[in-house]
């Protein structure tokens, strides 16, 4: 490939890329995905995948090309389907569109595609190339990847400290250690999870809905609409089914509870999932519960809990990244600590890589990922 071809196939997979992240809150279960097309140097189409059931970013892109789309380069953030799901497949709209070639930023994982896609355009002479801008279009699906290839959903765990590593006072009060850019940040997190994972301690101690707020999060109107059209699960871990049905939480509509505990008709009748994955211990077995997630197609599950599940998380490697609010302010020695993870000596430590810090209005943004232990 020609240095002048790879500049531009960059430059063009990067206004796909641009496209995909608009389905960023709304393509649940289904990746996000750009698509544009391209004729004598002129993007003659451009799609995304909005919602799950519609067409795919491909269709959308070739329906605005028409006859352009002939003897064009589709450039697309992900290899085109190549099987029949709730739409058809997308290697066939680009065969029977007449494009010359495909750029795809990468290989679908999806067992029912995995190259197939790629294999059946180059089958009828459609010059194909992948990889380009690859890490970019990872980063952008990291649960549905995820769940492709290992069966289990993206975790990232959300915390919010002071600069004293504490999360509330001694007595359990906790609003709010950080402030409204903040508590906005978090709002966007819950709106583009699959699943916001939470514990009963921590909504008997807030009273939390653990809901998305159309109010907070800082969005463009059409964008805010396709977000609260697909508001995320609501997942309350309560091993001993503590937490009352006529709670805030159980009010702001259906949810799943996660036990240890046996049958209980009444969540039904509420409207609400009971799942009992008893563990060791008489505790909820985490692990479990995870695959049973991916299962249920979810890909990326926003935690938001206290320190005893947090670590618990933590403790079993479940967590892939860690989002930490820090507030300027200092909260005390005898405040609650981040994480319930007993650890004893230095060589104990666990280890995170910093990948971005930024200012969040007057408070700072962490992110960080767990490394892997030496030898791993």
């Amino acid at each position: 490939m020609s240095n002048e071809r790879a500049v531009l196939d960059a430059h063009y997979m990067a206004r796909a890329l641009e496209l995909a992240r608009k389905g960023l809150y709304s393509t649940h279960p289904n990746p996000r995905v750009g698509c544009v097309i391209v004729r004598d140097g002129q993007i003659v189409g451009e799609g995304w995948h909005v919602r799950a059931g519609e067409p795919h970013a491909e269709v959308h892109a070739l329906r605005q090309a028409g006859e352009l789309a002939r003897g064009a380069c589709a450039y697309v953030t992900l290899e085109p389907c190549s099987h029949h799901g709730r739409t058809p497949p997308c290697a066939e709209a680009l065969v029977k569109a007449g494009v010359a070639r495909v750029v795809a930023a990468m290989q679908d994982p999806n067992p029912q595609v995995a190259g197939q896609g790629l294999k059946r355009l180059a089958e009828v002479g459609i010059e194909v190339a992948s990889g380009v801008l690859e890490a970019e279009a990872r980063a952008l699906n990291p649960g549905f990847l995820k769940r492709m290839e290992c069966g289990l959903p993206f975790v990232r765990a959300k915390l919010a400290m002071s600069l004293d590593g504490r999360t509330a006072m001694a007595n359990g009060e906790s609003q709010w250690i950080t402030g409204p850019a903040a508590r906005s940040a978090v709002q966007r997190l819950r709106a583009r999870s699959s699943v916001v994972l939470t514990s009963a301690e921590s909504v008997l101690a807030d009273k939390a809905r653990m809901t998305v707020r159309a109010d907070e999060l800082g969005l463009d109107p059409q964008t805010t609409a396709l977000a609260l059209a697909r508001p995320p699960l609501r997942v309350l871990v309560d091993g001993r089914l503590r937490l009352p049905l006529d709670a805030p939480f159980f009010q702001a509509g259906p949810a799943l509870v996660v036990t240890a505990a046996g049958a209980d008709p009444r969540y039904a009748e509420a409207g609400h999932e009971l799942l009992s994955l008893a563990g060791e211990g008489g505790r909820v077995d985490l692990s479990a519960l995870m695959r049973e997630l991916a299962q249920r197609g979810t890909s990326e599950v926003l935690l938001e809990a206290g320190a005893g599940l947090v670590g618990a998380f933590a403790q079993l490697g479940l967590i892939d990244e860690y989002q930490i609010f820090v507030a300027g302010k200092f909260l005390g020695s005898s405040a609650r600590p981040l994480l319930d993870w007993p650890l004893n000596h230095m060589n104990e430590a666990v280890q995170l890589k910093i990948t971005e810090m930024r200012a969040v209005g007057d408070d700072w943004r962490v992110t960080a990922i767990p490394v892997p232990a030496s030898g791993v």
